[in-house]
């Protein structure tokens, strides 16, 4: 099944080629005068110049190849050499009917060539709870790893728990001080208690005072590090008490992933590339990748003679050092943050064997994943250009900072999934929505509805951006939001619930009305939406999808007349377009990892 952007662009392409033309510049696009055409073509342009002829006698030639097209009724040549092709009922028609009848698509093309991909996204910590920073890195993952679990590729979703580092050090050297674990802390073999000794509770309220006397005091900093260096070298009891906590942190982060519809194939921690770090350790050896600086150990993955620029947020451009060394083993001998993302590079490719890795991470920390990636292709753990870090901005308050309580701090997800809620809970109480609902069923549609809210609020920016949270303006059922979406698809199912009980039946789809046909262009535009966003990680561009689909299937429906319309086969006609509406609505939003309601 092809849409019909790709269909003419093949069209072009043979045309330009007949011509003498590289058929590279064939490049058809939605034309800018939705008035005079449905689709355009500037390649003329270009390659008149290259070849030193008249951009409109070459537009008129390639334009004469295209006379007769069966999905064209008119091509026309506009301006200095633009070639406009309008599509023909017929085309629009037929075209209309496959995504209607594309159950599993609803009309988006799959990947020549399936692959296998690891996303890693999420990157929850122990003891730490989630927060909003969190809350980025989960649904992007989540809508990443759906898009190309869609398209066909085989996708692992990997939360790259956070269990391994100085953090759990902290915590063990916290618990001795306080005496909460001293069946942990004694050497030997155990065996060690299998209850928890600590509680969430516990380690959310030891985290951040471990964390901060040891920025102040030396001596119990060295402890911790000794701690570590020993957790990860293997002392029993250390390794028995660190697994409840990881155990205790896992139970709450599950209610947080699960609550924003965020699931993973695994839960491996930093810690599970532990076996394979010895091996590593001797492999960086032995290819004299590992050097002595300074009592530790790293990788020098700075190039020879290299520049480089970065693109600043304001356009301009400006050469930034080479990046330094990883840091693989510390002066203390433990394992570093760098250390444990190559290792397990080096597990996944022994274990999974991906063709390609995203790291759907923080756009802070690209220097770091650029140093671990270039560690990796020298030491042949991925090949070149197969690992990749996709960056995103922050979401903000009004003042332009990375979102806080109103009391300064961080905002933890759970309070912010709360309070969106509540405001769902409200704006659909304002808008005697689901008053007649029983009270389970309307809070599950306020919960819905707050996940649209946040969802849609992130995933309709570019994930490279940073975008200002309003509550106020996200929970609305007006504008540019998930609730109006989620509006909009109930709005669709209450009208085949009431074609189907007074006996009407869906048709062939015949498109004649000017609104028909732009819902049909619309839906025809999905496959491109989809490989667009799938080629350059960016969900955004679903989001867009949806909210247009939204919005042509509104005007489509006040200016065509669907139950009412008492000629049989336009009845027919406008429930199929009606019914792919919703089909398609809804696959796009199920790839944002959004639930629509049956009703509201």
């Amino acid at each position: 099944m092809t849409d019909l952007k790709t269909v003419l662009s093949e069209a072009v392409a043979t045309a330009f080629a007949a011509e003498g033309v590289d058929a590279a510049l064939a490049r058809v696009t939605p034309s800018d005068r939705p008035d005079l055409a449905d689709f355009q073509s500037n390649g003329a342009l270009a390659a008149a110049k290259a070849l030193k002829a008249n951009p409109r006698e070459l537009a008129a030639k390639v334009a004469a190849h295209l006379e007769g097209h069966p999905a064209l009724s008119a091509v026309e040549i506009a301006g200095p050499g633009f070639i406009n092709m309008k599509l023909s009922d017929a085309a629009l028609s037929q075209r209309a009917g496959e995504v209607a009848t594309d159950a599993d698509k609803a009309g988006a093309a799959a990947v020549a060539d399936a692959r296998k991909v690891v996303i890693d996204y999420g990157g929850p910590n122990v003891a730490k709870p989630m927060h909003v920073g969190h809350l980025r890195s989960s649904i992007i993952g989540e809508s990443l790893k759906r898009i190309f679990r869609f398209r066909g590729d085989d996708v692992i979703g990997d939360a790259h728990f956070g269990d391994w580092g100085f953090q759990m050090g902290l915590l063990i050297t916290a618990c001795g001080d306080e005496g909460i674990a001293d069946a942990f802390m004694v050497e030997g073999d155990g065996p060690f208690p299998s209850e928890s000794p600590v509680s969430l509770a516990d380690l959310e309220r030891l985290y951040p005072l471990a964390a901060g006397k040891a920025k102040e005091d030396p001596v119990f900093r060295d402890r911790a590090r000794k701690a570590t260096a020993e957790l990860q070298a293997g002392r029993a009891g250390y390794r028995a008490l660190w697994q409840h906590f990881v155990a205790v942190s896992r139970t709450a982060l599950t209610r947080e992933f699960s609550a924003l519809d965020v699931t993973f194939d695994l839960w491996n921690g930093e810690s599970d590339a532990d076996p394979v770090m010895e091996e590593m350790i001797a492999d960086l050896k032995a290819k004299s990748l590992l050097v002595p600086d300074a009592g530790a150990q790293v990788v020098h993955v700075a190039r020879e003679g290299e520049t480089r620029k970065k693109k600043l947020d304001d356009g301009s451009v400006v050469q930034v050092p080479s990046p330094p060394p990883l840091l693989v083993i510390s002066s203390e001998g433990s394992a570093m943050y760098g250390t444990t993302d190559l290792a397990t590079i080096l597990d996944r490719k022994k274990s999974i064997a991906p063709d390609l890795i995203l790291y759907v991470v923080d756009e802070r920390q690209a220097e770091h994943f650029e140093q671990v990636f270039r560690a990796a292709y020298l030491a042949g753990y991925a090949p070149e250009k197969s690992l990749e870090h996709l960056g995103f901005g922050t979401m903000n308050g009004t003042d332009g900072k990375p979102f806080k309580t109103r009391a300064g701090g961080v905002l933890k997800l759970h309070d912010l999934i709360t309070m969106t809620t509540d405001k769902a809970r409200e704006r659909l109480k304002d808008a005697k929505l689901g008053d007649d609902l029983p009270e389970a069923e309307f809070e599950e549609i306020a919960h819905k509805v707050a996940i649209a809210a946040l969802k849609f609020a992130d995933l309709s920016n570019a994930r490279t951006t940073s975008y200002v949270f309003d509550l106020d303006r996200f929970t609305s059922f007006e504008g540019k939001t998930g609730p109006y979406l989620l509006y909009q698809a109930v709005r669709i199912k209450s009208l085949l619930r009431k074609a189907a009980d007074q006996g009407a039946e869906a048709g062939e789809i015949v498109i004649a009305e000017q609104a028909e046909r732009d819902l049909a262009l619309t839906l025809d535009a999905f496959s491109t939406a989809v490989s667009d966003a799938y080629d350059k990680r960016m969900p955004h561009l679903i989001a867009e999808h949806a909210y247009r689909v939204a919005q042509s299937f509104s005007k489509f429906y006040a200016a065509c007349p669907v139950l009412a319309q008492g000629h049989e086969a336009t009845r027919g006609s406008r429930l199929s377009l009606s019914a792919a509406s919703m089909m398609q609505l809804e696959t796009a939003l199920r790839l944002l990892g959004i639930q629509t309601p049956e009703r509201m």
